[in-house]
Parts: structure tokens; sequence; C-alpha cells
């Protein structure tokens, strides 16, 4: 099993929730997160005359799901085509990261591995 971990622009979530239903993975978090990456912040008004103020932190969004091994590419592409702001992608459209998963277990139940997801 595979954790997928997607950090990407808040507009974007609706558009990759769709993506992700459409390939077929129904289990899934989202989460309100703020960071920074390669984008650094952005320069915001302060609404005090024409100064100015970086924001170091910016607002995204991640979304986090396991799936078997076999599904993995297919959500990975789901999320990459899904979450670019631009055909050609931006600085700050985000980040997936993999993880191997070694246990799941569905508390109501007790069932493991795939049989809890």
């Amino acid at each position: 099993m595979i954790k997928i971990e997607a950090i990407v622009r808040p507009d974007r979530i609706n558009i990759i929730v769709d993506a992700l239903d459409a390939v077929g993975c129904r289990g899934f978090n989202v989460q309100n997160v703020n960071g920074r990456g390669q984008q650094q912040g952005v320069e915001v008004f302060t609404g005090r005359g024409a100064t100015t103020a970086t924001r170091t932190s910016l607002p995204k969004a991640m979304i986090t799901t396991v799936v078997p091994e076999a599904d993995k590419e297919k959500i990975i592409e789901a999320i990459l085509s899904s979450a670019k702001s631009t055909e050609e992608g931006a600085i700050g459209d985000g980040k997936i990261f993999v993880s191997p998963i070694t246990d799941v277990i569905r508390v109501r139940t007790g069932e493991r591995d795939e049989a809890a997801l």
C-alpha cells in the first residue's frame, strides 16, 4: 500500500477531487495548511498607504490518500494533470510525496490492509 500526499493550491481542490473520483479514488482527506517552497512567499499590501510586507507562509491544501500499489500511478497522474495552474505548470503548483504504508486497520471492524481501505 502507498500513501500519497499532495500539497497544492487551494483553488485547485475541487478540480483535483473530481479527477480523483474519475479514477476511482474514493477515500482521501483534505486539510488546509500553510507553508512555502520555491515560491518563497508573496508581497502583500498592509492597507496603510503604499507599504508592503512579505508573507512568507502561503495558504495551501494537502490531500492525503492511501491506495493499493497497483493504483499508485493513476492517482499520481490524476493529481498531476489537475493540480497545474497553467498548462506548463508554475512555481507554487505544489508537490506530491509518495510513501510506503506497512499496515492499515479499520477501527470499526478490525479489518487490515487493502480490506481496510
